[in-house]
């Protein structure tokens, strides 16, 4: 099966690097020409993933074509401010993909959009109307895709039957397996509001509070990411699957989690503009934070512990006074 992956950050690379071990043909677009003739010549992306070697069979251009005329599946791993003008980008080299070859044009962006709100599947739909749409999600770090670690993944896409599962099969091997879904909206509220939780677990580490207080934040977490999920349309059990209680348990506690160590670093002392202006952090949970916030407010559901992060994030409120907020509230029956 052909798979084009653009462009090169860590992600698309990790997951061309998985396929390509596979025997699948692959195509990694870096959007700078630069970057694609370093990668040729050493077989490695040292800007994004150093050192994990690269295929002697994938092909690394900068080119669209004919890499997307030929494509099967479209992967775009483009970061959630970006998303929308790569799709815009490739539009018209994929209206020349061969004999409608396309059968799905997926996405490994989690997150949503700032300002409209929506997902990245959303934003393929917009953007490039009339492709079958899916994402990849799950408690995956790059490196150890890249690393052919053993992982496991689900693909959520707007495919039936047959082709769903080609795809899946195509996917999957001794190093990761694919699940499929159908939930796409579950899958994205899972790999989107799991940042923010993991924001709050990395205060806890920053506050360096024991075992005790992360297993409880993490299963009041997990209980209020259902809570938002099934309000805003996902399926309860995609919540407890690998795209919901998955991933958040990898992202509050795995040292690779850029949320989970912003949060970590904030309860040390460390300013938010410090790390959002100058070391230029990138933390998706920051400004989902603020969206859910909003998101929950004008819907009445009930999210205490998004409400202290945002405390935390836009108002001032210390890390430390936020934990007290939560353990000091009204007592109640545990429920979902």
């Amino acid at each position: 099966m052909n798979f084009c992956i653009l462009p090169a950050g860590a992600w698309g690379t990790a997951v061309a690097i998985h396929l390509d071990a596979l025997g699948e043909n692959v195509t990694l677009v870096p959007r700078e020409e630069s970057q694609a003739e370093r990668m040729r010549e050493t077989r490695e992306n040292e800007e994004f993933l150093a050192g994990y070697p690269l295929g002697e069979t994938m092909t690394v251009t900068h080119e669209y074509q004919p890499a997307l005329g030929e494509a099967d599946v479209c992967i775009i791993a483009a970061p959630t401010k970006f998303l929308r003008n790569v799709c815009r980008e490739i539009r018209e080299s994929l209206a020349q993909n061969s004999s409608g070859k396309l059968k799905l044009i997926l996405t490994l962006t989690k997150g949503v959009e700032e300002g409209t709100q929506q997902f990245p599947y959303e934003v393929i739909q917009e953007e490039l109307p009339g492709y079958a749409v899916g994402t990849l999600s799950g408690p995956t770090f790059a490196s150890q895709v890249a690393g052919h670690q053993p992982s496991a993944i689900v693909l959520a896409s707007t495919l039936e039957g047959g082709e769903a599962e080609e795809i899946q099969k195509a996917m999957s091997g001794p190093a990761l397996r694919v699940y499929r879904s159908s939930d796409l909206k579950g899958v994205s509220l899972g790999g989107s509001l799991k940042n923010v939780y993991a924001i709050a677990s990395g205060c806890c580490d920053g506050l360096g509070l024991t075992d005790n207080a992360k297993a409880a934040l993490l299963t009041r977490s997990l209980a209020e990411m259902h809570r938002i999920g099934t309000a805003l349309g996902g399926e309860t059990a995609t919540f407890y699957g690998l795209s919901g209680m998955g991933d958040l348990v990898l992202t509050c506690n795995g040292q690779e989690s850029r949320n989970r160590t912003f949060g970590e670093l904030i309860a040390t002392g460390v300013t938010i503009d410090e790390l959002i202006n100058e070391r230029k952090m990138t933390v998706e949970g920051y400004k989902t934070c603020l969206g859910y916030h909003k998101l929950c407010q004008e819907k009445g559901i009930d999210a205490p512990i998004i409400e202290q992060i945002y405390e935390t994030l836009y108002n001032g409120v210390s890390p430390k006074d936020g934990i007290e907020r939560l353990m000091t509230r009204d007592l109640k029956a545990e429920s979902l």
